[in-house]
């Protein structure tokens, strides 16, 4: 099943991606900090109504961001600046296959055309090729050429790490594009070889007296004209010049005592139809079909809906900031803890949230919990729990239960803090593991979303995944 997606023109997806790069990057202050990320996101939540789409609201805020980026890092506005196509190549393309069609003599290189293997079968043969090669699936893509995309994408004078980012973000979401470029350019260049062909053939045949005939090893005239005419049915068709008979071939047979004498221009027209008819139109429809696509896909490019930080974004749009209840059992959590907490749901949620911290519900009193009504406005409450704990259904399922029956429409999700059972079981991974999974399993029979993390050891990148997971559950 394929994970949802939202859809921008290029131009756009282009500016998201790069602004993206600078917001999940390493904090490093300028040119682009914490606060310039908020300042972003309120100026598009100000020029933005409630109920714009996501293509519309993470465009809005990509611009907002890059009028305060472009002027501080000079390399963002030169790689958006950077063409990524150009109308020009399809002309180039087509000279270049032109020029090289013009070039190669397609019956060979003397004046005598074999008729059983001129060059021009070569061309033919290569194009069914590549005719068999469309119907497999593309779903395999060479990754050595999404990476060399990615390094020319990121290959700016002065660019920094987010701007490679950006570069690998594109080389992975406008790769179709890319391929559909390509291929238009591709079909152009090999259509316009085939009439470069046709157009040297004629050209050669108006200054050299071209003569055909045919021989082998192992075929008789009978079994030549048999071939001719199935390979060049098509030909025959178009044109109405018929393959000779026989005791025609057979005059046409050549040998060390027999040299060509029979005039090439009749062989010569049927192949350059079977070029006009097996290549020259497949390729031209074919040029249509990926320019078309190519356009389809310049307004079109996929980006993941169910990406962290777009979900972050549009949580920020549409709800406003963010009102998270934390609700302990057992214990309160420390300081570092809460302050590890904040960071992690910050990362997720937005650095605007509005975070509150209630009393810990003691072990035994976990009726209590259903009197925790939440404030007006809250957007998720999180039942904390520690990790060393064995779960259990009298006391944190009744504990679950308590809270769903207080408020009964806000998302609730379990977080169980491993901080003090790590410390305790350092030594010890493999106990660990068996208590996360253990935790993970009596949370899905509860039908809730689990995340565990340590939260004073700061594994708040580790658990973002997992929260996200959790929140979309």
């Amino acid at each position: 099943m394929s994970s949802p997606s939202f859809f921008l023109d290029e131009a756009a997806a282009r500016r998201v991606l790069m602004v993206q790069a600078f917001d999940t990057g390493p904090a490093t202050g300028a040119p682009w900090t914490a606060e310039d990320r908020a300042m972003a996101t309120r100026l598009a939540r100000e020029t933005t109504p409630a109920d714009a789409s996501a293509e519309r609201y993470l465009d809005e805020r990509a611009r907002h961001a890059l009028h305060m980026l472009a002027p501080r890092d000079k390399a963002v506005a030169r790689w958006l600046d950077r063409r990524l196509w150009r109308p020009g190549w399809v002309l180039l393309a087509l000279l270049l296959g032109a020029a090289l069609g013009l070039a190669v003599d397609a019956v060979g290189g003397s004046q005598r055309i074999n008729l059983l293997a001129p060059p021009v079968w070569a061309v033919i043969a290569w194009n069914g090729l590549v005719y068999l090669s469309l119907l497999l699936p593309a779903t395999v893509v060479p990754k050595r050429s999404r990476a060399w995309l990615a390094r020319r994408l990121a290959r700016v004078p002065g660019g920094s790490a987010p701007l490679q980012a950006c570069g690998q973000a594109w080389a992975r979401h406008g790769w179709p594009l890319a391929v559909a470029r390509s291929a238009l350019l591709l079909h152009l260049a090999a259509a316009a070889l085939a009439l470069g062909l046709v157009a040297g053939l004629y050209l050669r045949g108006l200054v050299l007296d071209y003569r055909a005939g045919w021989q082998s090893t192992f075929l008789d005239a009978a079994t030549v004209r048999a071939v001719l005419a199935t390979l060049l049915a098509p030909a025959v068709a178009l044109t109405g010049i018929a393959v000779p008979d026989a005791a025609a071939l057979e005059a046409l047979r050549v040998g060390p005592d027999r040299a060509a004498t029979a005039a090439a221009a009749p062989w010569i027209h049927l192949y350059a139809a079977m070029l006009v008819l097996c290549v020259v139109l497949p390729r031209l429809a074919l040029a249509a079909w990926s320019g078309a696509r190519a356009r389809w896909l310049s307004r079109r490019v996929s980006l993941p809906l169910d990406d962290p930080y777009f979900q972050r974004l549009l949580r920020e749009h549409r709800g406003g900031m963010p009102r998270v209840q934390v609700l302990p059992h057992g214990a309160t959590p420390t300081p570092q803890a809460a302050l590890g907490l904040r960071a992690l749901l910050a990362q997720v949620l937005g650095p605007g949230l509005q975070l509150s911290v209630l009393a810990a519900t003691p072990y035994g009193d976990e009726e209590t919990a259903g009197g925790l009504v939440p404030e007006p406005g809250t957007t998720l409450r999180l039942a904390l729990v520690d990790l060393g704990a064995t779960p259990e259904d009298d006391t944190h399922g009744r504990f679950l239960q308590a809270l769903r029956a207080g408020a009964p429409g806000v998302p609730l999700v379990l977080l169980a803090d491993a901080s003090a059972f790590d410390r305790r079981f350092a030594g010890l991974p493999a106990r660990g593991a068996e208590r996360r999974q253990a935790w993970q399993r009596w949370a899905q029979d509860q039908g809730v979303g689990c995340v565990v993390v340590a939260l004073e050891n700061a594994e708040v990148a580790a658990a973002e995944a997992a929260l996200e997971a959790a929140l979309s559950r």
